[in-house]
């Protein structure tokens, strides 16, 4: 397959505000033994990539320093020794970077085939939010069939996405959201009861409809200000799964001792930094059990916007204002 000599993606010359994000020319992408070349067809936007805008987020040694995490595309190139892909599949991947380009080297076992019946648009909603997912509410939290969660932030992408996988694995589901439509929108998905975190208490809503006793496992990003009310709503031996720091990283008060008697565990994890075997685990993991599900229309990404490549301004600026439901999506224009 011919491929160019350059590619159109996304530069940051210095840090900052999403203006600062311009359109350049480079060589396309190096591949690494194991890797695979993506011509992009749709990439995702996700917040860690607003927070590597900002420079608060560097990417870890080794890394592409282009922004994005999430493709979707066609494999046109295969790296020494990748295995399980042949030019021309169809893949969405989790990428360590490198996303907002017409072409992007990932590691094929952080790659997987578009679920059946799926355009590019869809695929690329699928490997951050589906691998976050997975890692921390069914990995490290061990969320069972028969068990209740809480997913703060239920509109968002990861919230939408953890509450149908915990729906439709047979968990009972709360989530939190910051208005009325959000909230419906969560119900919409499986979620029993959604709580506008404006106006009601989440800890008293779910006690209340626990009877008393509080949930099993809570998927938080928002970090220091919900602490001690997270810890008040777990139930005895409950998980609670911090994924980020919306709300601060620090705890300026809390009642740690329902840790002890009520033997709570307290965990978190950033998908990023971890390790290539742990990322084709949790791949594989995915594709044993998210995948049949996307296939049977069990569950499905929830897409808010999708944009043009060259709008990615704005797609940043949508993520930022907090008002999008579900994933926000560009679409790549490729040179050959």
């Amino acid at each position: 397959m011919s491929l160019p000599v350059e590619m159109t993606f996304v530069d940051l010359p210095s840090p900052g505000g999403a203006e600062n994000m311009v359109l350049s020319k480079g060589p396309l992408p190096t591949l690494k033994p194991g890797d695979i070349l993506v011509r992009v067809e749709a990439a995702g936007i996700n917040r860690p990539d607003v927070l590597q805008r900002k420079g608060d987020y560097p990417p870890p040694p080794g890394a592409s320093p282009i922004l994005g995490l999430e493709v979707a595309g066609e494999v046109v190139a295969l790296g020494e020794g990748a295995q399980g892909f042949s030019i021309g599949d169809k893949v969405c991947a989790l990428a360590n970077g490198g996303g907002y380009a017409e072409y992007a080297a990932v590691p094929a076992t952080q790659a997987l085939s578009w679920p059946k019946g799926y355009d590019a648009v869809k695929a690329a909603a699928l490997p951050e939010t589906f691998f976050t997912v997975w890692a921390n509410v069914f990995g490290m939290a061990e969320l069972k069939a028969g068990e209740t969660i809480l997913v703060h932030g239920g509109s968002s992408g990861i919230g939408t996405t953890a509450i149908q996988l915990a729906k439709a694995l047979g968990a009972e589901v709360f989530a939190t959201a910051g208005n009325t439509e959000k909230c419906r929108a969560c119900e919409a998905l499986g979620a029993k009861r959604a709580i506008n975190y404006r106006d009601e208490d989440f800890k008293s809503v779910v006690l209340e409809e626990t009877g008393g006793r509080g949930v099993d496992v809570i998927l938080d990003m928002v970090g220091g200000r919900y602490f001690d009310r997270n810890i008040g709503t777990l139930a005895k031996d409950g998980r609670l799964s911090i994924i980020a720091f919306l709300g601060g990283a620090k705890v300026e008060a809390a009642n740690i001792a329902p840790i002890l008697s009520k033997r709570l565990h307290v965990m978190g994890s950033a998908l990023r930094p971890r390790t290539a075997a742990e990322k084709q685990a949790i791949r594989d993991g995915l594709l044993a059990t998210a995948w049949p599900l996307l296939e049977a229309g069990s569950v499905a990404p929830v897409i808010h916007a999708v944009l043009p490549f060259e709008q990615v301004a704005d797609g940043h600026r949508m993520m930022e204002e907090g008002d999008h439901i579900g994933k926000i999506v560009m679409t790549m224009r490729t040179s050959s």
